[in-house]
């Protein structure tokens, strides 16, 4: 409440812009709707007000060309299903809430916040074609069908267009200060785990904290990349820039791991060399987080590199173990200039040659199914209500909560249940703005387009302010969304009188969330340990893939920035241990250590190892998913052995061969390390 009192009564300058620009953006999307006689110009006002969010210009564009693409896509659907079941309104109806549940069941398999847009508005558009024509069938033809269809589709790409244009023109917001910004966090935040992660006095909660700040972070600037590259020339290469430096990230946080556990868990194995050579890790990365300048990052960050080569060039006598880590510290510096410099080329006007893929969405059917079937019951709940009442105001139960189970389908459940409740909040105000101040204004007035843009321009206002700051978002959406439906904003203002219309639409639009909000208690999705198993498997098979893939590391990268963010969102909502976060950081790290070993025997043997390779690889990814459920990892020390003996001594020094050995000594510690911290948390649960 603080917080919605501050959006009305003290507004931040940004905020006031982005207002300004919503109540420009509106009005030219009203203006164009009625120059050229559009039937419903307040549906163009909704589809710019979707725009409202996030308002930075690429991403502006990037969501009108998603929302664009959905509207063509759903008004085509609709005019498909009128063609052929105009006369048949429970088959229609059937049809539709088939067509929004594939819709709603795909936005929950893609990342992309805008591109969930695009399904949204296919749902949604369908519905508006179908429905309206629905509500008198006697008029339906196959001309009033297309012009109809043609008049939705007008009306919301209007709305998007005039949005996208006023954010661009007007007081533009880049996607690429936001971009830097979020970079930067996420950089000094990955930098600050490092050193926490190498120092000796650092708690496990404390780590934890951090991979989680970090995981929602690339999330973060994963999702911005796409949009950066409508900014300009200089986009691509900014996208470019940010997806070196998300993939980076992760390769950071695989090798860190191997320093700070075995510090922790086998202090007595890390030789002196070594250890001065981690007490130098550990002082250099907080100097480059307090660095203010790239060029002191980076002369610090090569400065450690030299030393590095020192310490390596140095290294007498030491153990198989220490030498395969000293070669990681080397690859661990070189990713960090790798951050760096991606980072610079999102701040200057260097275009990156280097280049990495997308965090890729972790895609599980399950999930997908569970979320189309509640957007199909939602409207299923509705058309049952329309078809035994005939109420028009029923039409706006099958629409907007339909949208916004498909908007919110991704919100984890505490977070979804304080939204729908300020949602419904927003309706509340949008009745009593529109009910004492709007209809009765509009109804004295002589129609003018000046006349009405001042009435409306208070709700909205008030609207966008708190649509411009995330804590009050939801009320902004319950506010302006249902009060432009309240009030049809058009060239004929004589429903201003209905009264009993504008109620019984808002009870149907309350009624409607509210119900919404129990089907997201009732139909609840895969339990968490389910899914938990589900990203465990997934990623035991992608170790079984990964040597084949082309750029193996980076595709992996990419396939494990989402799971890792799922498995620690899922993580603590199931326990107070966080085990299987561990587990799963293993396996990206496990995937790495692989591929340099796989690199390492290809180089000396060409493909003559490759039956024992995918042997070994095939063990590796078996005693990662024995650890997961809490059972012996024998099976891939047995395969390591047995891997060692068929090795060719011809071909490898001996200081390769103890470079090998090293690493199948750290992977069993690692495997076993994390087998034995599950299984001890089994144990306790049963206990208990």
């Amino acid at each position: 409440m603080q917080a919605l009192l501050n959006s009305f009564f003290s507004p931040s300058r940004a905020a006031l812009q982005f207002a300004i620009k919503g109540i420009l953006a509106m009005a030219l999307a009203l203006y164009v709707a009625m120059f050229f006689n559009l039937d419903r110009p307040y549906w163009a006002l909704i589809g710019a007000i979707f725009l409202q969010i996030r308002p930075e210009s690429g991403l502006v564009i990037e969501k009108g060309i998603y929302q664009i693409l959905g509207t063509l896509i759903g008004g085509t659907v609709g005019v498909i299903l009128l063609e052929n079941f105009s006369g048949e309104p429970i088959i229609a109806m059937a049809c539709l809430a088939l067509w929004l549940g594939v819709n709603s069941g795909l936005s929950a398999l893609v990342r992309r916040v805008n591109l969930i847009y695009a399904f949204a508005m296919a749902g949604m558009t369908a519905s508006l074609v179908v429905l309206l024509v629905m509500v008198q069938p006697a008029q339906a033809s196959s001309a009033s069908i297309f012009d109809i269809a043609q008049a939705r589709v007008s009306e919301i790409i209007v709305g998007v267009v005039c949005a996208a244009l006023v954010s661009t023109l007007i007081w533009p917001v880049k996607v690429s200060t936001g971009l830097r910004t979020s970079a930067r966090d996420t950089i000094n935040q990955t930098l600050a785990y490092l050193a926490l992660e190498l120092d000796p006095k650092g708690s496990h909660e404390e780590r934890h904290q951090a991979i989680d700040s970090i995981l929602e972070s690339l999330s973060v600037v994963n999702d911005d990349s796409t949009a950066v590259r409508f900014e300009g020339p200089l986009g691509p290469g900014r996208s470019r820039a940010s997806n070196l430096l998300t993939n980076k990230i992760l390769s950071l946080l695989a090798l860190v791991q191997i320093f700070g556990r075995l510090r922790r868990k086998h202090p007595e194995l890390i030789s002196t060399r070594l250890g001065e050579m981690i007490d130098d890790m550990y002082q250099s990365f907080g100097d480059i987080a307090s660095a203010t300048t790239f060029q002191d990052s980076h002369a610090l960050a090569q400065a450690l590199r030299r030393r590095q080569s020192q310490y390596v060039s140095q290294a007498n006598d030491e153990s198989p173990l220490c030498l395969r880590l000293f070669k990681v510290a080397q690859e661990l510096t070189a990713d960090l200039v790798v951050i760096l410099k991606s980072y610079d080329a999102l701040s200057s006007e260097h275009q990156p040659r280097l280049n990495a893929p997308r965090i890729k969405p972790h895609h599980d059917p399950l999930v997908g199914l569970t979320t189309g079937l509640r957007s199909a019951v939602m409207f299923v709940v509705g058309a049952t209500l329309w078809l035994g009442t005939g109420s028009s105001a029923v039409l706006m139960i099958m629409i907007l909560p339909v949208v916004f189970s498909i908007m919110m389908a991704r919100l984890p459940m505490p977070i979804l249940t304080v939204v729908l409740r300020r949602i419904l909040v927003g309706v509340v105000i949008a009745v009593i703005l529109a009910v004492f101040y709007a209809l009765p204004l509009l109804a004295q007035s002589t129609g003018d387009f000046e006349l009405l843009v001042l009435i409306l321009a208070g709700p909205y206002f008030v609207g966008l302010l708190c649509i411009a700051n995330r804590p009050t978002l939801p009320y902004g959406l319950g506010i302006a969304i249902p009060f432009t439906i309240f009030v049809m904003p058009g060239p004929d203002m004589s429903r201003a009188f209905q009264i009993d219309s504008t109620m019984s639409n808002a009870l149907a639009i309350f009624v409607g969330i509210t119900v919404l909000y129990w089907l997201f208690k009732l139909i609840t999705g895969p339990s968490l340990e389910l899914m938990m198993r589900r990203l465990i498997r997934n990623t035991r098979q992608d170790l079984l893939a990964l040597p084949h893939r082309r750029q193996p590391d980076l595709w992996f990268n990419a396939r494990m920035g989402d799971r890792l963010l799922r498995v620690a969102t899922y993580e603590k909502g199931m326990t107070s241990t966080r085990n299987v976060i561990d587990l799963a950081l293993t396996g990206l790290n496990l995937g790495h250590v692989s591929l340099r070993l796989h690199s390492m025997i290809r180089t000396r043997y060409g493909s003559a190892m490759d039956a024992e390779l995918d042997q070994l690889q095939a063990a590796l990814a078996e005693g990662f998913y024995k650890s997961f459920e809490g059972h012996t990892t024998s099976v891939f020390e047995q395969a390591a052995e047995r891997f060692l003996t068929q090795l060719p001594k011809d071909g490898l020094s001996a200081e390769e061969v103890e470079l090998i050995r090293g690493s199948f000594e750290r992977l069993s510690m690692s495997l076993d390390r994390s087998r034995n911290m599950i299984a001890a948390n089994q144990s306790s649960n049963t206990i208990s």
